[in-house]
Formats: C-alpha cells, structure tokens, sequence
C-alpha cells in the first residue's frame, strides 16, 4: 500500500544569510512575522512597511533522506506560491509558474537538501509581461501576468502583499507497482435512481507496465470492479433511489461514502475517497418577453438564489484553516444564505470549504480564476490555465454544492465599456479563454454543471455584457455615484454583484489602529479604506439621509446604518419581482484583514448590522413595503420563498411622528409556496405626499417594514426615549439578555455589542419599535456589565 510522509517540520527560510524557522504550509509573511522580523501588515500602516518582502526572492530549505522499500518515491506539492525552482541535493526537479496547480516529482534514490527558490512574483511578471505584450487592468499591478491570486496584489478591499511560499502541504508519497493518478467522477440522477460514472487513470512503475490491476469502487451499498486494461478505466455504479441532496431551506443534505481501490494479484496498492451527493442542476437561460433568463434550477425546482461573494478569508491565505472556513460558513447559512460565490480574483479554495458547503446546503457558484484585467492568451501562460483548469475541474467536481463554473470576474464588461478595446488594439486579451477553452474544459470534464462565460454576461455579444434584462448583471453604478433608493428603478434577471460600504466594527478598528484618535480621515482610518473616493462616497450616501454626524461614534453608526439600508432595498425590490430577478449575490460576505468594506463580516470576525439584515432579508418569507409601481400606489409584497402556503394577516397603520395611531386595517393574505403577492396600500393608510410627521408600519408574523415619505434627515422624529433592563440569559451561561422598552418611536436600535467587549457578540441588529414596544437582545461574552454600559452601546436615530 502507498504510504505518505508529510513534510511539515524542519523547514527553515533563508534571510540575511540566517535560517528562519518556518512553517510548511505557511508563506514568507507570516514566517518573518513569528520571527519578530516584520510587523503585523495588518495594523496601521504597516502594510507600506512591508512592501519590500514582495519584491524579493526567497528560499526555503529542509532535508529529506526518502528511504523506502516502495519501488518509487514522489515529492508532492499540493501549493507553491508561485515562480519556484525545486532542487533536491544536486539535482533540479523543476520549476513552476503557477499558485493554482499541485506539482509532483519523482525522486526516487535522491537525497539530500531539498530547497524551494522562489522568484519574486513581481520579477515573473514582468518576464511574462515582456512575451506577452502588455494589456489593460483596473489596477496598476501586474497580476494578470502570473497565476498567482490577483487580490494578493491588493484590491478595492485589500492590502497590497504579494507573497511567496509553500502555501499548501508538502509531502513523499511511496508506492510500488501503481498509483492512482486520477478519478473524475460523474454523478447523476434520473428517473429517482443515481448513477456514478467513474473515470480512472493509473500511473504505474516501470515493473509495474504487465502488471493486472483490479479497480473496485463502493458508495452507498453498490459495488463494481474492473479489471483494467492498459491505464484507464471506466466504472459504472447504479444507485437506486438515493436521498438527494439540497440547498439548504430545500431538503437534507445526505453524503455518500465514494471509496476507489486499486490492487494487484497480491494486495491493495492505492486508495482514493470522497463524499458526494446526488442531485441534478439546470441553468435556465431561455428567453422570454422580459430577456433572458438566468435561473438556477436544483431537482426541478427553480430557485432564488439567495447569495454572497466570498474572497480570500486572509490576505496570507496559508492562515485560512478548516475551523475557520467551518465558521465563516456557518455563519452564512445562519443568515439564510444559500449560494456562496467564489469570486475569481482569489484562490480555488480548499476541500474544507467545499466539504463545509456540502454539508450545511450551500451552493457554490465557482469563478475561474480571471478579474478585472485583460489576459494575455500566449504562452507561457496559456498552457498554465489550461492545466490549472482541468487540475481544479477534476479537483471539486466530486462535491454536490458545486453547481456553477464561471468563466470571469468583469473581463467581458471590461472589454466593451472600460477603454480596452482601443488599447489591445487586437492584442488577446481572454475572450478566447471564457468562449473557448474553459467552456471546452468543463463540457469535456464535468457537463454534469453549467458553464457561463462570465459575470456579468448577458450570454452573447448581441447584448451589452452588463445589460440588466438578459443574464447576470452587477449594479454598482448606484454606490459608486447614486442614492440606493434608485436600485428600485430596474430588476436584472440575476444579480450577481451590489453592495455599499461601512466601516468593520469599533472593536476592529481599535485593533488594527492603536493608539489612533479615531475620525472618518484619521491617518489609519484612510489606509484601511482602499476603495476610491471610498469615504467620500461613504459621506455622500449618509448625507443624502442623514444631517452629517458630528462626532465618529454616529458616524460610525449611520454608515452602518445606511450600508444595511441600501442592501435590503435592493433585495427587498428584487426578491419582490421573483420569478423575474432570480437571485442576488451581495458583494460580499466576508474580508481578509481590518478594512472599511462592502463585508456583511469583517475581517476579525464580527458582525456588522448587515449581516443581521441580511439574516431577515433572506429568510423564507419577507415582507417589505414598496414604493409607487406599475399601479402608482405603494404596495407590500409578501415574498415566501418556503415550501408551504403563507397564510397571515397583514396589519397597516399609518402613525404620526409620536406614535398616535391615525389609520389601521388588517388584511388577510394567502401566499403560495414560492411565490410573491403585491397587495396595493389603501390610498387612506398613506402618509401625505412628502409629509414629515407621519408613516407608514406594516407588520405580518413578527416581521416589520415601514415607508416613510420623506429622507430621515427631514423627518420629524421625536427624541428617542426608551428603558433598559439587564437579566441573565436562561439558556447560555454567562450571557445577558437585554430588554428596551420604547416610550417613543425608536427608529433603528443597535446594540453595538464589541463596545461592551472585544468578545462579546449580539443575537440581532438593527430594529424599528414603537412607543410601548420591547425589544430583547441576547448579549454572549459581555462579561459584569451594567445599564449604563449598555445604554453607551445603544445607537437610534436622532432628530436632525
């Protein structure tokens, strides 16, 4: 049998003529920084500090005496980031040009030193760059030369730390006669019954070439076995009625044990094993009088898709473990998430985050890896995608939650309305690959999943590649230059990217800037906002709203305010127009260090109130109100997205500022499964047009919208009172649960709970009470606290 010896202790990286002890996986950041050699790139402005690691070459040593009664020892590297030269005592191995593929030397017989030289990605750039010609990017760094992860170069969210090193395991694998060299697996389901085609190839010794082999593979109490002839074969495991698996809201997510064996006369030699699921999974392009659709259909059922991008976790992503993508993850699904887009400017992640998807039902839309660039389709870099596709094709294919390949991030929208054009003057620049190569890839590979050429992509030149009513389309004009009411002004067929900005939470800035007096344009406060014009456009989209804060505390407060406010009226208007918008995918669910970001999670882990909303906003069933439509009135749209009828009644009152009630009716109201109804607001439950002392409340099984006619900053709101109590949580020890009751309206009550504790973590966000109303707020890991301690971490709305 093959046996494995990994290759994690011992490493050691050269600097300045010493060894540093380093960790494999791990990278030359985070070893210099165990070192005590260079600060945390995460705090202040250290990051600039740093620069210099990336514009380096750098080596990594151990030693290595593969002594084996196997007939063949391999050295296995399943990560090298990224331009590396491998040496084993005297002997060059080989030498890599890609962070994205796993690399495999024979050594058999050698010993020695083995040493991994890597070539500073800015240096392998340029080499590439000088080939291939150069091309257009969004940002003035030279990624899409190298296939290295484009955002390590930094983003409109992210630092600026191209880094080098052996990022995923290493390791010696021993083995006589054969290995398994592949499995391709293609699972399907038709008529009720599973079928899993198995596609194998062996690499053999050469005393192995005459050898007969026997391939058997098993899942869920069917077996098949082949002999094989020559290097291939193909199994075939027919599988009555499996339990299928669902996005989660949907169904279960059973997983069945796939296990290959491959043996000789005498024992087994090889095994593989994974966990796979059995369902079926559509994209719905078809045209219709709106457009073109672009409809996830799982099981026969169609779907809204109710969706985050995802981007590296960690700027050093060698960091990212599996309890880690484990809670970010569950994270996801608690706030009712059920797609996980993983955006093409980052990394094929590893198999913990797929298994975790598996597991808690969360569909991954998966980007290959192109962004926001112009790519060169010559060599040196052409045969490195392509083996970096079928590489990662092969790689997540056995996973259920996978259910999407996208070719690219923006290139298409690039190519037509960036200036591109003009400047390639002919020159390749990818189109070959999203029309061409990748859809070849997968259709070859995996035709069990759709293939789009990109996002956004309207799925032909005969439209504009972002138009909103054909394919998948990314709304960021409205941040970037418009209020976020005006999201409502058109309904994409898929929303595949929008977002507003906030700053992550106090505890974090206090963190990543210590020691700053913390303002909007504070030194460290500026460094960590990469997004241009970010806080101008943080200002701008307040003061539309809000009279300008005069401290940071309420500027803090309202831009988290006004982040989850512009979100929810986007998915609130889109989600209200299913089944034509058949999804949207926020940008985005989490960061990768301490940053004012679109993320719903910052990059220490907390939780901003947009992550609460968007928990309401993609539950099974909302209810929103919307502005004037095609009837001219306002109306509320109860979406139930849940397998059963919603049944409720719909309570409408229009108040004043003070709370007195002017005018109520309930309404019974039947809503199908899967379905939306529009009910028009009675023209006598309305606040007067541009009235500033009344508005609108609709509630329907404890959930709550409300319209007001005119901006908060010229609203009349009363000067928020309210009483708090403090009780110890029954159910969670330690914790305390926190009551506010409303003696007037509270518009917007947040408990900021990191202002309590650094740990401490709140079970809901931003809420609306009227005067009498209470609201509890579960408060873990706050630690002997107060009233007063928590009324400083209580923010409203306050009167202009």
């Amino acid at each position: 049998m093959k046996e494995v010896t990994q290759l994690d202790q011992g490493w050691a990286l050269q600097y300045e003529g010493e060894h540093v002890p380093a960790s494999v996986p791990g990278c030359v950041h985070t070893d210099l920084l165990n070192a005590g050699l260079i600060p945390d790139p995460f705090l202040a402005a250290n990051e600039n500090d740093v620069a210099w690691v990336g514009r380096r070459d750098w080596t990594y040593t151990t030693r290595v005496a593969p002594v084996s009664a196997h007939e063949r020892t391999d050295l296995v590297f399943a990560g090298l980031d990224t331009a590396a030269r491998i040496t084993l005592g005297a002997a060059e191995l080989g030498r890599t040009r890609n962070m994205h593929r796993s690399y495999r030397f024979d050594v058999t017989g050698l010993a020695g030193e083995l040493a991994v030289h890597f070539t500073s990605a800015y240096q392998e750039a340029a080499e590439t760059r000088a080939l291939t010609g150069a091309r257009p990017n969004v940002y003035p760094e030279p990624f899409q030369y190298i296939r290295k992860m484009a955002s390590s170069f930094g983003w409109d969210w992210g630092p600026t730390l191209p880094t080098a090193g052996i990022w995923r395991p290493a390791r010696l694998e021993h083995w006589s006669t054969a290995r398994i060299a592949q499995v391709r697996p293609l699972v399907t389901v038709a008529e009720g019954n599973g079928r899993v085609e198995l596609h194998l190839t062996v690499e053999r010794t050469a005393t192995g070439t005459t050898h007969p082999l026997t391939v058997r593979a098993a899942v869920a109490g069917t077996s098949a076995e082949t002999v094989l002839d020559g290097d291939a074969a193909v199994l075939v495991l027919e599988v009555p009625g499996p339990e299928l698996w669902w996005p989660r809201g949907r169904g279960e997510q059973p997983l069945y044990d796939l296990d290959v064996t491959l043996s000789d006369a005498t024992e087994p030699l090889d095994t593989w094993h994974r966990r796979i699921g059995f369902r079926t999974v559509e994209l719905d392009r078809s045209p219709d009088e709106d457009g073109t659709g672009f409809t996830l259909v799982v099981n026969g059922e169609r779907l809204f898709a109710r969706g985050v991008n995802w981007i590296p976790d960690d700027t050093l992503v060698s960091r990212v473990t599996p309890t880690r993508y484990r809670e970010r993850l569950t994270r996801a699904a608690e706030a009712n998430i059920d797609l996980i887009r993983v955006w093409g400017g980052g990394i094929y992640e590893d198999h913990a985050f797929y298994d975790a998807c598996d597991e808690l039902g969360l569909m991954v839309w998966q980007d290959f890896l192109f962004a926001c660039a112009a790519y060169p389709e010559e060599q040196p870099l052409r045969g490195e995608i392509e083996a970096e596709a079928r590489e990662n094709v092969v790689r997540l294919m056995p996973h259920p939650s996978l259910v999407l390949w996208n070719g690219n991030n923006e290139n298409l929208w690039g190519f037509r309305d960036w200036d591109w054009e003009p400047e390639l003057a002919g020159d390749s620049w990818g189109e070959g690959y999203y029309l061409g190569l990748l859809p070849r890839t997968v259709a070859e590979l995996d035709p069990t999943r759709p293939y789009t050429a990109g996002s956004p992509w309207s799925g032909s030149w005969d439209h504009h590649p972002n138009d909103p009513d054909h394919g998948t389309h990314h709304s960021w004009e409205v941040w970037n230059r418009r209020d976020y009411s005006e999201y409502r002004e058109n309904v994409p067929r898929f929303v595949a990217e929008f977002g507003w900005q906030a700053p992550p939470a106090l505890a974090t800035l206090r963190r990543a800037l210590p020691g700053e007096a913390l303002a909007p344009d504070s030194p460290g406060m500026l460094h960590h906002q990469k997004a241009d014009d970010g806080n101008d456009k943080l200002d701008r989209g307040l003061a539309r709203h809000f009279q300008p804060p005069t401290d940071f505390d309420r500027w803090h407060y309202l831009t988290q305010v006004v982040q989850a406010r512009a979100v929810a009226t986007g998915i609130e208007h889109w989600r209200s127009h299913w089944p034509r918008c058949a999804g949207t995918i926020v940008w985005q669910l989490n960061d990768c260090w301490p940053v004012s970001s679109w993320a719903a999670i910052d990059g220490d882990g907390r939780l901003k109130p947009l992550y609460h909303e968007l928990r309401r906003l993609y539950a099974d069933r909302l209810l929103t109100l919307q502005p004037p439509g095609v009837t001219g009135a306002p109306e509320a749209a109860l979406v139930n997205q849940a397998g059963q009828t919603w049944e409720t009644v719909l309570r409408l009152r229009r108040l004043a500022a003070d709370g007195t009630i002017t005018a109520q009716t309930e309404l019974p109201v039947r809503t199908d499964a899967r379905s939306v109804t529009r009910l028009v607001v009675p023209l006598e439950l309305l606040p007067a047009e541009g009235s500033t002392t009344e508005l609108l409340v609709a509630d329907a099984d404890g959930q709550r919208a409300v319209h007001i006619a005119v901006t908060d900053r010229h609203f009349a709101y009363p000067k928020p009172e309210f009483d708090v109590t403090l009780a110890p949580a029954e159910d969670i020890d330690g914790a305390v649960e926190v009551t506010v009751t409303a003696r007037t309206l509270v518009r917007d009550l947040l408990l900021q709970p990191d202002r309590l504790s650094p740990s401490a973590t709140a079970d809901r966000g931003l809420a609306t009470l009227l005067p009498g109303e209470q609201l509890r707020i579960r408060v873990a890991g706050c630690g002997d606290v107060g009233v007063d301690d928590v009324r400083a971490a209580l923010f409203c709305v306050e009167p202009a």
